[in-house]
C-alpha cells in the first residue's frame, strides 16, 4: 500500500507500517493539526499498529504541546524524525522530551523506515 493524501498545511504518504509526513514551509504545527493525523491513522490504521515519520524537507515550528496529544493514539508505536538539517535536529531533541514513546532523529529515511519496520514487526 502506498497512497499520498494532501492538505493545505502537509502532504502524507501511507506505507504498510508507517506514514511519512512532509510538512509546508513557513507551517506552525499546533494541537489542532493533530486531527488530521488521527482522521487519517483511524482511515489507514485502525487498530493496527504504526510508527510517524516526519521528513523535514522545509522549515516550519511546532508547538511541542501536539506531542502530548499524538501520544494519546494508542496504536501508534513511535516518532522519527528525518533531517540533515542541524538546526532541525536540535529542535527535534527538544521535542523529544514531550513524547513519551519511542522517537528517533535520523539523516537518512531509509534508517527511519527500518526502525520503523523493527517496531511494528
Amino acid at each position: 500500500m502506498k497512497e499520498t493524501l494532501t492538505f493545505d498545511f502537509c502532504d502524507m504518504t501511507i506505507h504498510e507500517n508507517y506514514v511519512v509526513v512532509v510538512i509546508k514551509e513557513g507551517v506552525n504545527i499546533t494541537p489542532k493539526h493533530n486531527n488530521v493525523l488521527v482522521e487519517v491513522t483511524n482511515t489507514y490504521f485502525l487498530d493496527k499498529p504504526f510508527v510517524y515519520i516526519t521528513h523535514r524537507v522545509n522549515s516550519y515550528s511546532v508547538d511541542p504541546k501536539i506531542y502530548f496529544e499524538t501520544a494519546k493514539i494508542k496504536n501508534l508505536k513511535g516518532f522519527a524524525v528525518v533531517s540533515s538539517n542541524y538546526q532541525a535536529k536540535i529542535n527535534a531533541q527538544i521535542e523529544q522530551r514531550f513524547f513519551d514513546k519511542p522517537f528517533k532523529i535520523f539523516t537518512k529515511i531509509d534508517d527511519a523506515f527500518a526502525w520503523a519496520d523493527s517496531l511494528i514487526k
